[in-house]
């Protein structure tokens, strides 16, 4: 089976806050955000239009979307694309969800994430830009 993985075509950035901050309510509108939250740290990540007051911010990041639903008997699908981009020194953010993984890279290195992909046998499509 052909693993084919989508770019989403805006921007993200990542935000790093301590773990008590409380959220602005604008993140949960998003078309798409993520949150991850230890006793050390709170994540999240939200389309770049969006800015918030955080302790560090990543900007600049684009999106994989690995096509599926991936189901949990599946296994190594995370390691072996990110080890294509580690093999091609990019380095990743990645997240899961239920159904499928995100990989996000810098948009400078996106081409280059490309082209490793598809030397690797993944097929690449591209999202078109939503439109208001």
């Amino acid at each position: 089976m052909r693993m084919t993985l989508a770019v989403h075509p805006q921007l993200y950035s990542i935000h790093s806050f301590s773990p008590e901050t409380p959220l602005p309510a604008a993140v949960f509108s998003q078309p798409m955000f993520f949150i991850g939250k230890t006793r050390e740290e709170l994540s999240v990540v939200v389309p770049a239009e969006l800015e918030l007051d955080s302790l560090e911010t990543e900007t600049d990041w684009r999106c994989f979307e690995i096509l599926g639903p991936l189901g949990f008997s599946m296994t190594g699908i995370l390691s072996r694309v990110s080890g294509t981009l580690a093999d091609a020194s990019i380095s990743i953010f990645a997240i899961s969800t239920f159904d499928t993984d995100y990989i996000l890279v810098k948009r400078d290195k996106l081409k280059q994430a490309i082209g490793a992909l598809k030397r690797s046998g993944y097929q690449i499509i591209e999202y078109p830009a939503q439109t208001e």
